[in-house]
């Protein structure tokens, strides 16, 4: 596909989390120091760009359960040699067509999606069309949410949050090469132990420290601390508007409902007792809207009552959002449009503005939470779902979060 986006769609047959071409000794493509990666197995990569008539890719932040999900991908895959039938004998791909082998989307070469394939699904129409198999696929989240583990080594108190990520990655064998990890702001107590499984575990962490976990679009998992979340609201947005001032859109959402209001949070860590925010003013206004989060790794007491605070002071007040904004990449002399689309991700500004047919103007400036893809071979639409910053806080010279008794203070 090209219009004016080249897709490229890549499967790994081998086995092992590790994308990229396997390091080879000697040789001049794939034995690279620097560039080819260290491997379990040696990589078995296709390229099938030519065959794939659709796309879809959603990853993003689900902003009621404040929390990262897994990202997904369906993959079209037109068959009409019978390649992809996995009882054909005589198929390159005999042997090959199983769960959790490694899938890489990109457009213009910037990664949009990569995870491992969980499922395929075999369609034959009549009448002798051609047949498809539709490949479905989850980033790193599902084999993270799949590995048990009871004690974590080196798990001790009095570790940043970040390190404490880190010892859990290393628990279930995750490559340092596929990872990420800040420094936390916030100190962990001892791992608690017991049965669970790595990502539940990861994601106590992550709220600990109101932070961010989530998988890159190459596949790697990466975990933001708490004060790089807050510094990156309002920098630099990506303009759009609908009046030739900045990127045009073909779609935009608006909402102004009560579905993100926090205005009573109970807060608890392990062992420790209920630590409770609430704003009178808020309740008053909007009835009780809580939040309930217990078990947390944090060490004391007065860091739970902080994560108590900034939920309240960040989502007492309710205003307009813009839910999402579309770009249509098939539009003609679009190539800002192309480049936004390919390389916006999450916590990047955006600052939107609409001009309705009256003259009246809704203009926000939000951050990326969120990024879908719907592609077929004549279509393409990129979708970002916005939102107001998941965690606030004062930045000095901000004209948006530096406003001295408008602005909130958070830890």
């Amino acid at each position: 596909m090209s219009y004016p986006v080249t897709l490229g769609v890549t499967i790994d047959f081998s086995s092992g989390p590790v994308f990229g071409y396997s390091f080879t000794i000697g040789d001049p493509q794939h034995g690279i120091l620097g560039t080819n990666v260290l491997a379990n197995d040696a990589s078995d990569v296709v390229d099938v760009s030519s065959s794939t008539g659709r796309v879809s890719i959603k990853r993003g932040y689900q902003l009621l359960q404040d929390q990262f999900q897994a990202g997904t991908a369906s993959l079209r895959i037109y068959d009409p040699t019978g390649d992809w039938n996995p009882q054909n004998t005589a198929s390159p791909y005999f042997g090959k067509l199983m769960p959790l082998r490694k899938v890489r989307v990109t457009g213009n070469d910037s990664f949009l999606f990569a995870g491992y394939t969980t499922g395929y699904n075999y369609t034959y129409p009549k009448d002798q069309e051609i047949g498809f198999v539709d490949i479905e696929c989850v980033d790193a989240f599902r084999l993270l949410n799949m590995a048990n583990i009871t004690t974590v080594t080196g798990a001790t108190a009095g570790q940043d949050t970040g390190t404490r990520i880190t010892k859990i990655l290393d628990a279930v064998s995750w490559p340092p090469s596929m990872s990420t990890i800040a420094t936390g702001d916030t100190t962990c107590q001892a791992d608690p132990g017991g049965a669970r499984n790595a990502l539940n575990s990861i994601k106590n962490v992550e709220f600990s420290e109101q932070g961010a976990f989530y998988v890159s679009p190459e596949g790697n998992v990466v975990f933001k601390n708490r004060k790089s979340i807050i510094a990156k609201s309002g920098q630099n947005p990506t303009i759009f508007s609908n009046d030739n001032t900045g990127i045009g859109y073909k779609n935009i959402v608006f909402a102004f409902d009560d579905k993100l209001i926090i205005n009573q949070a109970n807060i608890t860590r392990n062992g420790g007792t209920v630590q409770n925010a609430f704003s009178s003013t808020s309740i008053d206004k909007y009835f009780p809207h809580s939040l309930n989060y217990g078990a947390l790794v944090v060490e004391t007491d007065a860091d739970a009552l902080n994560i108590a605070r900034a939920y309240v002071v960040t989502r007492a007040e309710t205003t307009l959002r813009a839910d999402s904004i579309s770009l249509d990449l098939t539009t003609p002399d679009y190539a800002a449009g192309v480049t936004a689309a390919l390389t916006i991700d999450y916590f990047d500004t955006l600052q939107i503005k609409n001009v309705g047919q009256d003259g009246t103007i809704i203009e926000k400036t939000l951050q990326c939470m969120g990024v879908a893809h719907e592609i077929t071979s004549s279509t393409w639409t990129t979708t970002f779902t916005t939102s107001e910053p998941i965690i606030d806080g004062f930045i000095i010279g901000s004209s948006l979060y530096g406003i001295i008794g408008t602005s909130v203070m958070t830890y």
